[in-house]
């Protein structure tokens, strides 16, 4: 399943969920512009768990930060395109209605605070890991963990893939975001250390609970739990 658009307007302009999507184009950007000094940007601003966990130390030339920053600055570098343009549907998609539900000051601190939950699991599943994580899905877990609580009811447009056949069909987010959820514990299980083909999906999970445990905490007031759909008007065909 690969989700397109939600059918969950908001009543906003998500400037801060734009605004988190263009730093973290612009840096991208920057990181491809360096050619084959990219690779050491990646680790001076990566999160590298042994490094984190004080179990080993970066060389002098390659620090950049402190150990603890890393696990913020890691959440805006991004391994390659897909991996950037993943990252920013998701976040673009689910993050406008979670700003909206909490506000801007609190939907910043709440992406953050996720986002390091995620670096933090991923560190501790990968204690003696000398291989930098990056990315901003940690935190976009949180966002989706946030989302599921509130509006499971959602409808999201998903390309799933039966087969041969792709079909175009809006899910409901909760059916959705929960079987992504199952797929990143079974993945993660797998693995052994839950870092299989270079992705960190102990960081996913983290990242998802930690939103499911905090939303309580950010969403303002007036804003309920299993909030029910709004639904418009679509058209839904086989491709």
């Amino acid at each position: 399943m690969f989700p397109l658009k939600d059918d969950n307007p908001t009543s906003i302009a998500p400037i801060l969920t734009v605004g988190l999507i263009v730093i973290n184009v612009l840096i991208f950007m920057y990181q491809i512009s360096l050619g084959p000094g990219a690779e050491a940007f990646i680790y001076q601003y990566g999160s590298i768990p042994s490094v984190v966990l004080a179990t080993r130390h970066l060389p002098e030339g390659l620090s950049a930060v402190t150990p603890y920053m890393s696990l913020f600055t890691s959440m805006f570098l991004h391994g390659g395109f897909m991996h950037l343009l993943g990252n920013m549907l998701f976040l673009w998609i689910f993050g406008n209605n979670i700003e909206e539900a909490m506000g801007r000051v609190r939907f910043l601190v709440f992406y953050l605070l996720t986002g390091l939950a995620a670096s933090l699991a991923h560190a501790f599943v990968n204690p003696q890991s000398t291989l930098p994580s990056i990315g901003a899905s940690g935190a976009i877990s949180g966002v989706l963990g946030a989302y599921v609580l509130l509006y499971p009811r959602a409808r999201v447009l998903t390309l799933v893939f039966l087969g041969f056949f792709v079909r175009l069909m809006y899910i409901p987010a909760g059916f959705m975001l929960g079987i992504w959820f199952v797929l990143q514990l079974l993945s993660g299980s797998m693995s052994g250390q839950g870092n299989g083909g270079g992705v960190a999906f102990w960081a996913h999970i983290g990242g998802f609970v930690a939103g499911l445990l905090l939303v309580g905490l950010f969403k303002r007031r007036e804003v309920h739990f299993f909030n029910p759909p709004v639904y418009h008007s679509s058209v839904i065909r086989d491709w």
